[in-house]
């Protein structure tokens, strides 16, 4: 027992292994704490802070969260996924152990106790006391950089703490504690990249392609460089840009850069209103994505749109479903600032970015501009929201071709509202299509899920070769890549949640993945699993409805984890459904309510979803009951937000959003043409979490953008008696289906 091997350690502390590359304890009373994932506006910093102060049993005021940097944070990859708590918080949780047994081991040593007479010591805010006697220290008194200077071992454990990287008992985790940065956000103290401002800085613009491929024809450069406070102008290839001295300047020599450049394009875009076929009809790479073979027999569904009878007393059904391509519509445009300069005679550059990966990101730099990677420094800074593969990472391969223009002077560049909504990758365009045959027992016997849709990562940091934008771009270009996806074992990207959570005796999931790129894409908020979720959980409701069953009763007569049915009966009871299916209760005519159900990736945070909407006069949501569980919750008021957060944009993508192009040019580039939810259009949305101590945290960002979207279509044919497959929701999607039904 004695010799037991150590449990594994968390994924992104085996790969940082150096305790003090996380953490720092200083004789000033404060703690230090360096991760590699980064806060994007979501409130990981507090989270992950409230876990610190746990696992090291100190005041929450004693954390000082840093930002990521290249030069000294643990790599963790990407911010992504939903996994920022679940991956550097377990991460921390361990390194806290290690580091509470190693200052406690300290302490016994200066008080002459043998190491095995550590666990008669007691610990309160950092202070270390032997009860009954004089002796005392404290975590400052001890503080050492050297006592922090080993590896992480898996092993841990003294007062207070549980086995090795469990939380130690406190009062931080589990508690409401707000966030420190909302004042001074809600004020306007300088808070984002777009507020930064170096000694010396300088401002840059690049004028972008207008289309995909387009080639630079002629640029009159001249006339650029005589306006007032350029300093200098960059051509390489189709990159043009330039440096002022002032934003102002900048700006307006911007606007004359576009205008003396011209460029030859190329229409190679496909018909946006038959975007369904055009991914059907492109080379694809089949997978599949997992199955459960039939135990007995085998049930052949047909295609098509329709239920249909068979011999067999099966009543077999089929129906496709739909999203566009959608922006990312950060409010903030991207944004990067990027400086050169010399060491040792040799180039270094250090870029400050919103990028969700700072390594990632220096990565792609070093291969884009031919310098080693250690000669790059990536500090994050707060950007303005990030839903995702925005142009955060694409506008500091910008600024950074720009900088080199000007060594010694920083310089920023801020893309415009058209560049953001133009330029910037999308989310996939994605069709789904779903067959499946219901028993005469009103059990579903078989289910066959189909997604086409283009990959949904094109991220830095993951090839051989760059894939900025910019890059692309250069005389001696490198080749466009095409999005692929993540691995399953990641959460995969256009395949994510399409294998089902029910118990379905026999099923199937297949996805095809364009191997063409006409409109750049990559992730945005949750990836596949917003277009399968939507169409699996409204076809769960069109079979429920067809055998005349409530869709509550029907989803729980197909679903056995404990966990997904308690989240769907608590969203259900907060919504008063019982009382909507016995018909103890009605809604006001052209009112519906709808419900869906999900576990995100099928790995991560279960979310059930009821959706009120009034379509009397045009299609409002008006309410959402959420029920969510995200195993250990850190802070409740965070994964409030978070839920809220992502609910709000998933009814904006389902009333509003989707990309317009003709055939040459992204079209929908001003929120005239891309509309959002406004304000007053955002419905009431009321939260609940299951909290499970004894369960693993894991994200909430992601988890209702699926079934949000389901429970919407699902309350609109409760209304409307109209089956929506097509997002967004818009009137003449309305009219077109009351006119075909």
């Amino acid at each position: 027992m004695g010799n037991a091997e150590p449990p594994p350690l968390p994924a992104s502390l085996k790969a940082n292994p150096r305790l003090g590359r996380w953490l720092g304890i200083h004789a000033d009373g404060s703690v230090s704490v360096r991760s590699g994932k980064v806060d994007l506006g979501q409130g990981i910093s507090r989270a992950l802070s409230q876990i610190v102060a746990d696992g090291l049993g100190v005041d929450l005021k004693r954390i000082r969260m840093l930002p990521a940097s290249t030069a000294t944070s643990p790599n963790e990859g990407v911010t992504s996924g939903s996994l920022s708590v679940q991956e550097s918080g377990s991460a921390l949780r361990q390194v806290c152990a290690e580091a509470r047994r190693i200052y406690l081991d300290a302490a016994a040593a200066q008080m002459d106790l043998g190491r095995a007479d550590a666990h008669l010591l007691e610990l309160r805010d950092g202070d270390i006391s032997k009860p009954g006697s004089n002796h005392a220290s404290s975590y400052w008194a001890l503080a050492n950089d050297a006592l922090l200077d080993v590896d992480a071992t898996g092993l841990a454990g003294g007062p207070g703490m549980q086995a090795a990287g469990q939380l130690a008992t406190g009062q931080a985790v589990g508690q409401s504690v707000p966030r420190g940065d909302i004042a001074g956000k809600v004020s306007g103290a300088p808070a984002f990249i777009h507020d930064m401002r170096l000694p010396g800085m300088l401002f840059g613009r690049v004028a972008h392609p207008p289309s995909t491929g387009a080639e630079l024809v002629s640029c009159k450069l001249e006339v650029v460089n005589a306006q007032p406070g350029v300093l200098a102008t960059v051509r390489d290839g189709n990159f043009i840009g330039l440096v002022a001295r002032s934003e102002y300047e900048a700006l307006q020599a911007g606007k004359k850069l576009a205008e003396v450049s011209r460029w030859h394009e190329t229409a190679r875009l496909p018909d946006m209103n038959h975007l369904a076929d055009f991914l059907r009809a492109q080379p694809l790479e089949a997978s599949t994505v997992g199955e459960k073979p039939a135990q007995r027999g085998t049930n052949d569904v047909p295609n098509g749109d329709a239920a249909q009878p068979s011999a067999s007393g099966q009543t077999q059904f089929s129906a496709r479903y739909s999203r566009p391509f959608l922006a990312h519509a950060s409010i903030g445009p991207s944004c990067a600032v990027a400086l050169f300069g010399k060491a040792a005679d040799a180039e270094t550059l250090t870029v400050w970015s919103h990028t969700q990966g700072i390594f990632n990101l220096r990565d792609d730099l070093a291969l884009m501009l031919g310098l080693p990677g250690t000669a790059i420094t990536v500090n994050h800074v707060e950007g303005a929201g990030c839903y995702g593969h925005n142009g955060a990472d694409d506008a500091a391969a910008e600024a950074a071709l720009l900088a080199r223009a000007v060594p010694g002077q920083p310089v920023q560049v801020v893309w415009s509202r058209e560049d953001e909504l133009g330029v910037a990758p999308f989310g996939a365009a994605m069709h789904v299509e779903l067959n499946a045959s219901l028993g005469a027992d009103g059990r579903i016997e078989n289910w066959k899920h189909e997604v086409w849709s283009n990959g949904h990562g094109l991220r830095p940091g993951r090839g051989t070769s760059p894939v900025l934008l910019p890059g692309t771009l250069l005389a001696r270009p490198f080749a466009r890549q095409v999005s692929v996806n993540p691995p399953l074992a990641s959460g995969g990207g256009a395949q994510r949640n399409a294998a089902p959570l029910y118990d379905f005796e026999q099923w199937t999931a297949v996805s095809h993945r364009l191997l063409t790129m006409p409109v750049r894409s990559s992730a945005l908020r949750s990836l596949g699993a917003h277009a399968n979720v939507f169409a699996a959980e409204s076809f769960m409701d069109e079979m429920a409805l067809a055998c005349q069953a409530d869709p509550l009763a029907f989803r729980l007569r197909h679903v056995s984890d404990t966990r997904a049915r308690a989240v769907l009966e608590l969203a259900a009871q907060k919504a008063g459904w019982a009382a909507r299916a016995n018909g103890s209760s009605t809604l006001a005519e052209g009112c519906g309510m709808g419900l869906a159900l999900t576990r995100y990736k099928n790995t991560g945070a279960y979310c059930a979803v009821v959706a009120r909407v009034d379509a009397s006069r045009e299609l409002r949501v008006t309410d959402l009951w959420i029920a969510v569980d995200v195993g250990l919750v850190v802070n409740p008021d965070g994964v409030c937000n978070q839920i809220e957060g992502g609910a709000i944009q998933t009814v904006s993508w389902v009333l509003k959003e989707a990309v317009q192009f003709d055939a040459t040019r992204i079209t929908s580039t001003t929120w005239e043409t891309y509309p959002i939810l406004r304000f007053s259009e955002v419905p009431q949305v009321e939260v609940h979490t299951i909290d499970q101590p004894a369960q693993k945290s894991v994200g909430a960002g992601e988890a209702t953008h699926g079934p949000v979207a389901a429970a919407i279509a699902n309350a609109l044919f409760d209304a409307t008696g109209l089956r929506v497959r097509d997002m967004p929701f818009t009137p003449d999607r309305l009219r077109q289906a009351a006119l075909a039904a």
